[in-house]
């Protein structure tokens, strides 16, 4: 009978092929220093020869179950970890550089508020959640963060720990710049930036980031936190500071005209420009004409576009403009939503998703932009069949179509002409009613009908069963 040795650990599973050429010695568990005496033959192997094993594993491994085997695997674990989220303030300073020292991507957000003794609430808001102090009053939107000295500090850390950050996220230190310098000067390859709590003199220092490609600006935040915001003198100095943006999204921050030609004027590599929840002057859509390489105007969580334009012959256009985006947007003004296409009349994409005011006249202002390729339509209840049939015949260049959600759209009311155009289409996504949609996916289960399927009447033994249609319910 052949006999079996049961292995020890799977570390000797995992060696039991493998031919090492070395004295007996060293193989021997119990002698030299090398091995150890509960099996562990992975201690045979060099930091640098353990993280080339671990880089050929999947993600999630090295991450969670590799680093609880041992103090040397969770240590060897976290440099292989490039993104990190803080959570704990004081862990920034204590074990942060020691534990993850190939950081590039870092979130210091959530561990920038100010976190009370006693909590019993979690505030989420997006990605970030917060710890409510139920006894402020109120204890809902006014959420406050560690001091500016302690931001600042924990900069000068990162920047003489991580020389190689591409991304960073944090809040804007208002009194001290010495650590926005610090990160500018010691992470030479930092391309992206978002600055919450950011105000006009916290943007200071962003002239000496010199690669930035990318920007986020965030001056408050509804539900969070409130602050004084950005004004038109942080969008100058933001303008001829940052030369070499391509991306740039301004959140809760004011401005007008000025600040926005101040961007198109000097940012000359601008291609994307993505404004959620502003709270702008009149006349800032005007101000979109100056940006003559823009290529994406996106427009997330306004309550108004622009409360006065201004006259048409003022507005000018954005030639290179090629997708007008408005997500979660309340569209009341007809005068405002015209002037926005006028600016980008040579848009070939056009894209509308859970925005509330949408119906027929509104929508058909988007007629100004002949050369639409791509139309997207989401959760738009109020727009008709007619109002939509009455635009994209129009579109000589139309290829690509997408109605999802939208009630008022009926299939009964589709004309010859409009299903002329579906049958000519490159892509069509057409779910309009959600109704109808249901109906169809219910369709040969008896659900839906009242009682169809579960309350039909039994017939108990000794009774008889009433004159009429089989397993008719009497009246």
């Amino acid at each position: 009978m052949r006999q079996h040795r049961r292995l020890s650990s799977w570390s000797e599973l995992w060696l039991k092929n493998v031919v090492v050429n070395m004295p007996p010695k060293t193989l021997t568990l119990d002698d030299g220093p090398t091995s150890s005496s509960s099996g562990d033959l992975t201690s045979l192997l060099s930091d640098q020869l353990l993280l080339l094993v671990f880089s050929f594993v999947p993600p999630p491994l090295p991450f969670s179950s590799a680093s609880l085997v041992c103090r040397r695997w969770l240590r060897l674990s976290g440099h292989l970890r490039h993104r990190l989220t803080l959570l704990d303030w004081s862990f920034l300073h204590q074990r942060l550089p020691y534990r993850f020292p190939n950081l590039t991507e870092l979130d210091l957000l959530p561990a920038s508020f100010v976190c009370p003794s006693f909590s019993t609430a979690l505030l989420s808001r997006g990605t970030v959640s917060v710890s409510l102090d139920l006894y402020v009053d109120p204890p809902v939107g006014d959420a406050q963060f560690i001091s500016c000295e302690s931001i600042s500090v924990g900069l000068e850390t990162i920047a003489s720990n991580f020389p190689n950050l591409r991304k960073l996220c944090t809040v804007a230190p208002t009194v001290s710049d010495s650590g926005l310098f610090a990160i500018a000067n010691s992470c030479p390859t930092l391309q992206e930036l978002e600055l919450h709590g950011c105000t006009d003199l916290a943007l200071r220092p962003i002239s000496v980031f010199e690669n930035l490609q990318i920007l986020r600006l965030v001056g408050s935040v509804e539900g969070l936190y409130s602050g004084p915001g950005v004004t038109d003198i942080g969008l100058t100095i933001l303008a001829h500071g940052c030369k070499r943006l391509v991306e740039l999204e301004l959140s809760g921050c004011e401005g007008s005209y000025d600040g926005i030609s101040a961007i198109g004027r000097c940012c000359v590599m601008l291609e994307e420009l993505i404004i959620s929840d502003h709270k702008m002057d009149s006349g800032w859509i005007a101000g979109l004409a100056f940006c003559g390489n823009l290529k994406t105007l996106r427009l997330q969580g306004c309550s108004r576009i622009d409360a006065d334009p201004g006259p048409e012959e003022h507005l000018g256009s954005c030639p290179a403009v090629e997708s007008v985006q408005l997500q979660r947007c309340q569209i009341r003004d007809k005068r405002s939503l015209h002037a926005l296409f006028m600016v980008c009349e040579s848009a070939r994409e056009i894209v509308f998703q859970n925005c509330w005011g949408l119906d027929d006249e509104l929508f058909a202002s988007a007629a100004i932009c002949r050369r639409v390729k791509l139309l997207n339509l989401q959760s738009c209840s109020v727009l008709s069949t007619q109002g939509l049939e009455s635009i994209i015949l129009s579109w000589p260049d139309l290829e690509r179509l997408t109605v999802i959600s939208c009630n008022n759209i009926k299939d009964e009311e589709i004309s010859p002409a409009l299903s002329g155009l579906f049958s000519s289409l490159k892509e069509l996504k057409w779910r309009p009613d959600t109704k109808s949609m249901l109906a169809t996916s219910l369709g040969g289960t008896g659900m839906g009908k009242k009682g169809g399927r579960f309350f039909k009447r039994r017939i108990l033994p000794g009774q008889q069963r009433l004159k009429g249609k089989p397993d008719e319910e009497p009246s």
